[in-house]
């Protein structure tokens, strides 16, 4: 049954000179691959038109009908509807679908870059469902045993942040309210409520994932993997404890991973908004004070952009060939606020150059001068908690006071003083926590860390990229988290009886609190039921598991099938911005712990921008959710959205604004085809994408000429009496015929090509001059006469059966990239097909081979179309830029 709702159909505009210029000679711009990609409006234009929804009775996962009526034109919702869910139960996903007649002995195995629990998707995920499951599904209709795992991430510290404003909101109640369990008990149920989420969107871009193997960080055998990858690695003196800097976020009492840190450019003096503070607080400028010296009637001067911490320093450093501190070489400061005495010493690594050419050196709050007191053994002295506030060494003039508002106490004390001399305007970058907003903190601290310059380099003996291990040689990995999410520790702290030695800590590790007992009864020569052992209640980084994910997916420890057939993955494909993040961590953990390289080969994508080329940001108003571009949306719906989420009121505006310059209509339904064609046909081995949602409209005016096509084509094979002929017995016989046959072989084999080398914008940009320039502009036009023509039936019967090959081959060639609207068409198309169809789906119909068409290679004809071909687009492109085209718009 047919419901006309309403739809929306693009506003035809005059072609540029640039759109011109590409019709006639495309290799004038290499870098783009459609005609559309170069029309760039100040926002989307569309006007609304009759919308299709199918609506037959059709039960989840029953094959759609596709004998009723062809709709006039094309419609996502019409199209998308029911296919999924029939693929999903028939089980074509499933790697033991392998029974095909043209299965191949090859696997081809990947998982998922595992999206959080708690997010939706953006475009970035997208781009990798639109690359991951053209190559997926290419393979599978190649043959291949095919493994793609879906996956979710728990999100530790996003998860843990999202539950805790919900307890907030709902019941009045913050974490420390309950225990440890009952908060569990609350992460799981929203994660039972709001887990699946995520899953729905990845089947609604159409990732033909093997959902039967889903896997979640957290699960029972997941968690299993993570304990027991922990406990190999401490075992081999990988993982350790010990003191170290790390990344704090006082406001989630945390530590937190660099992907997590938002490094906020300040060109000067700016007022900020920070998490538990009324007032802003003043960034952005560097103050300048006096350190008496000892036993001298001079002084030195030292700048610094964080005062609060002046409480910390232990040591005044100069450079050694600074001419302006030779005589002050090995003499001592007088803390004006403890008395300290604080060495002045000489390093090079301190610039001349900056400020006053003398240095506070706080090692327990800066990583240079962390890195400083190694070298001249010099204490490390914590002047702020993990709370923010003010540690006791302070004195009780500060002790917690909170850190930037002793800030504005230790600048009044130093003015008093007579130790203030000056601030200044100065550009800094500032961490924020991405998590909480809250300015980072580094704090000096008793964490579990990972060793990663062996495995980086057991990496690189073993093929590994040499850059790949560059970013972990100059410090180890902090993996303790101290939230209540995640995977706890699996190590305990050790209390011995009747030892007094409180200093001390002892420390075991274990799959199990009795494995751990054991290991400390061995280790410190006593009974095991006479000891004490308490869990260290520490999480480790999300990233630690996420870092697993190749080969825990697959049943690691143990030694499963799946581990020995899929194991290493056939290629990870994911954005380059997490190379260091997740990428190299993957490769040092998986090396080290199953002996091999966790994947074959790895495909980076770059990172989406907006049409002007900006990054994606909430506070632009830029982000664009891929569901809003296959369903639609309104201005008013987009505006909701802002108003939903936590941006500061003047950024709410901002971006409100933005959308309504963009969007003055919202956007437009667009399908999740021509979404997945549109992020396909950018080069992804490239510069960063700059996608809009006009480039998405214009892949849907083609999935409309693809539809106009299959129209024409039923109506001919359903008014010829003569059956179709398969392509060995269809014997081109005219010039026409001969050239629109060679030029599907050449397409085939481009695609054929493009693929193997993973660059699918040569597919998209082949089969989209194929369909458009060479079918659709040139052999369907010149065919018609002999289609109509009642006397030379040899002729027509040949021309309809290379017009059904032509879009039957053409429709299996673009199924890898748009699954819907190409089962759709073949569907409609499968009654004519010569012989019996192979497989019941498109998608698992083999992928067209070039050596099965290489007798309709005919490089004469195809060579001397060329130039028609050219005057052909120009005299069309000429027609429509001069406003001669009569045509309406059709999608």
């Amino acid at each position: 049954m047919l419901v006309s709702q309403t739809e929306y159909s693009p506003v035809q505009t005059k072609l540029t000179k640039q759109q011109t210029l590409l019709t006639i000679e495309p290799t004038l711009f290499q870098n783009v691959y459609f005609c559309f990609q170069v029309t760039e409006d100040k926002s989307v234009k569309w006007s609304e038109k009759q919308k299709i929804v199918y609506t037959a009775p059709t039960p989840p996962g029953t094959k759609k009908d596709t004998s009723l009526p062809f709709p006039p034109s094309y419609s996502p919702e019409f199209v998308e509807s029911s296919w999924y869910q029939w693929w999903e139960k028939e089980g074509f996903f499933n790697p033991e679908q392998h029974r095909l007649p043209h299965a191949v002995d090859q696997t081809f195995s990947l998982c998922i870059p595992p999206p959080n629990v708690t997010g939706t998707l953006h475009l970035g995920h997208a781009l990798t469902v639109a690359v991951e499951d053209a190559l997926v599904r290419w393979r599978r209709m190649q043959g291949y045993r095919v493994l793609w795992v879906p996956g979710c991430d728990h999100a530790g510290i996003a998860t843990q942040t999202v539950v805790e404003r919900r307890l907030l909101r709902d019941q009045g109640k913050r974490r420390r309210d309950l225990s440890r369990e009952e908060f569990l008990q609350e992460v799981w149920k929203w994660k039972n409520e709001k887990g699946e989420e995520i899953y729905q969107q990845l089947r609604s871009l159409g990732a033909s994932l093997d959902w039967s193997r889903a896997c979640f960080t957290m699960d029972p055998r997941f968690s299993s993997a993570v304990t027991e990858a922990f406990v190999r690695l401490c075992d081999s003196g990988l993982i350790y404890r010990s003191e170290g800097l790390v990344n704090w976020s006082c406001a989630l009492e945390s530590a937190i991973s660099d992907i997590e840190v938002d490094s906020q450019e300040l060109s000067g003096q700016t007022l900020l908004s920070v998490p538990g503070y009324d007032n802003k607080v003043e960034f952005g400028t560097m103050l300048s004070f006096a350190y008496s010296i000892d036993g001298h009637d001079g002084e030195v001067v030292v700048s610094t952009t964080r005062p609060e911490t002046m409480l910390g320093d232990v040591a005044v450093a100069v450079h050694p060939d600074d001419p302006r501190y030779q005589a002050v070489h090995g003499k001592r400061c007088r803390h004006p606020f403890t008395n300290r005495l604080l060495p002045i010493i000489t390093d090079p690594v301190v610039d001349m150059e900056l400020g006053t050419g003398a240095v506070k050196v706080t090692p327990a709050h800066d990583y240079a001068d962390f890195l400083l007191s190694k070298r001249h053994s010099l204490p490390r002295l914590t002047v702020i908690r993990g709370d923010g506030t003010m540690a006791p060494p302070c004195g009780q003039w500060l002790e917690g006071v909170k850190r930037f508002d002793a800030r504005e106490l230790v600048v009044d004390a130093l003015v008093e003083k007579n130790l203030f001399r000056g601030k200044e305007s100065h550009a800094m970058t500032l961490p924020v926590c991405s998590r909480s907003g809250d300015i980072i903190e580094p704090l000096l601290k008793k964490q579990w860390f990972v060793r990663c310059d062996e495995m980086a380099k057991k990496a690189v003996q073993v093929g590994w990229m040499t850059t790949m291990s560059h970013c972990f040689l100059h410090s180890d990995w902090c993996i303790s988290r101290q939230i209540w999410w995640g995977h706890q520790i699996p190590a305990y702290q050790v209390e011995l009886p009747n030892c007094t030695d409180t200093e001390e800590e002892r420390w075991v590790w274990g799959r199990s609190e009795d494995e751990a007992r054991q290991r400390a009864s061995v280790k410190y020569g006593v009974q095991p039921e006479v000891l004490t052992l308490t869990r260290d209640p520490d999480v480790l980084d999300t990233w630690f598991s996420s870092a697993l994910f190749p080969f825990a997916m697959l049943g690691w420890p143990q030694l499963t099938t799946d581990l020995q057939r899929y194991y290493p993955n056939s290629i990870l494909e994911t954005g380059s911005d997490l190379i260091f993040f997740w990428v190299a961590k993957m490769v040092m953990l998986c090396t080290e712990l199953t002996g091999q390289l966790p994947f074959k080969q790895v495909l980076f994508h770059p990172m989406v921008r907006d049409k002007h080329g900006r990054k994606m940001s909430k506070s632009l108003g830029n982000v664009i959710d891929p569901l809003d571009v296959i369903h639609g949306v309104s201005l008013e719906r987009l505006e909701e959205k802002v108003m939903e989420g936590n941006l500061d009121p003047r950024e709410r505006l901002v971006a409100m604004e933005a959308q309504r310059k963009d969007f003055p209509k919202g956007i437009p339904q667009c399908g999740t085809d021509a979404l997945r064609l549109a992020l396909c046909s950018h080069k992804i081995q490239g510069e960063d994408i700059s996608l809009s949602v006009s480039q998405v409209l214009s892949c849907r005016h083609f999935c409309n000429k693809m539809w106009q096509t299959l129209r024409f084509t039923l109506g001919v094979l359903v008014d010829d009496t003569a059956r179709v002929t398969s392509p060995e017995e269809t014997t081109p016989l005219s010039s026409m015929d001969r050239w629109i046959c060679s030029r599907l072989y050449s397409t085939v084999l481009q695609c054929e090509q493009a693929f193997e080398a993973y660059e699918l914008h040569t597919v998209t940009s082949a089969l989209y001059s194929f369909w458009v320039h060479s079918l659709c502009d040139v052999y369907m036009e010149c065919v018609k006469p002999v289609l109509v023509q009642q006397d030379d039936a040899s002729a027509r019967q040949v021309a309809s059966s290379v017009l059904y090959h032509c879009v039957s081959v053409s429709l299996a060639l673009l199924s890898p990239i748009m699954p819907f609207i190409t089962e759709e068409l073949w569907q409609r198309l499968r009654p004519f097909r010569p012989g019996a169809a192979s497989q019941t789906s498109l998608c698992l119909q083999p992928y067209p081979c070039s050596s099965q068409l290489a007798h309709w290679h005919f490089p004469e004809e195809e060579g001397a179309f060329v130039l028609i071909q050219d005057v052909i687009r120009m005299a069309r492109s000429l027609r429509a830029q001069c406003g001669m085209t009569k045509e309406k718009p059709t999608s």
